[in-house]
């Protein structure tokens, strides 16, 4: 796309066991667990990286422990009621378990992974039909609007109505331009970020593209470069506008 510096290319999840959390979200996904720099990498069984048609999972070693709600998470697909149940019979078999972050009464089912990971196993929509496994990764922010303008750069992504079962609070929904993929859908939510996510996106410019260039389009969009303890990495660590944090990996 015109203009459009980089585009999504991981999921990035921090681990206190990232073998162990790759174990899961393989078997939860039925995806593939491959060893990656620096982590672990779950992506579906002959997935050529990188495409839209899914978005890898890594997992990397982090020593400090959780210790509030993530603000990043993935929603699951599911096809049917009798699907949904399973599905939820069957994560909790592979370790997941119930939690409660005051949703109420829902018609999806929030559960945590083993490192109590928040994510949703969603009611049959037709909307995420086309998906694969992972329906959405999901982002509170505090202005669904203004946010979506800054991730259609960063990632890539154009926008596709509101989001499912918002009840009208002003969600985002955000998808590859060629319709594939799952969505990223930013989602209002009160409360003002208290720490570093633990869940955060990658994205990267096409190979033989700027890394620099892309990395200074996106600050004057409104990013900002933060310190995380990354230490000297090829790649840069942005805050966006709202100030969650991402990196800009080098071109792929």
């Amino acid at each position: 796309m015109a203009g459009v510096p980089t585009r999504l290319v991981h999921c990035v999840i921090d681990a206190a066991d990232p073998p162990r959390l790759a174990r899961f979200w393989s078997a939860a996904l039925g995806w593939e667990p491959a060893v990656g720099d620096p982590g672990e990498v779950v992506a579906p069984s002959g997935y050529e990286y990188p495409d839209p048609v899914a978005l890898p999972l890594v997992f990397v070693p982090v020593a400090e422990p959780k210790t509030a709600k993530n603000r990043l998470h993935l929603d699951l697909a599911t096809e049917s009621a009798a699907h949904q149940a399973a599905e939820v019979d069957r994560l909790r078999g592979l370790g997941a378990a119930l939690a409660d972050v005051g949703q109420g009464d829902v018609p999806w089912v929030v559960l945590a992974d083993p490192e109590g990971n928040e994510f949703c196993v969603l009611d049959p929509r037709p909307v995420y039909r086309d998906t694969g496994p992972v329906a959405a990764i999901v982002a509170d922010c505090a202005d669904p609007v203004t946010l979506a303008a800054f991730w259609e750069l960063a990632a890539g992504l154009v926008r596709s109505g509101g989001v499912p079962g918002d009840a009208g609070e002003g969600g985002v929904a955000l998808r590859s331009p060629h319709g594939v993929g799952p969505y990223l859908e930013l989602l209002r939510v009160p409360g003002a970020k208290a720490a570093k996510n633990r869940m955060h996106l990658d994205v990267a410019p096409s190979a033989g593209e700027d890394h620099l260039a892309a990395v200074q389009l996106l600050q004057k969009a409104g990013a900002v470069p933060i310190d995380v303890g990354q230490g000297d990495v090829p790649w840069a660590v942005l805050a966006d506008p709202q100030g969650g944090e991402f990196c800009v990996l080098t071109p792929r």
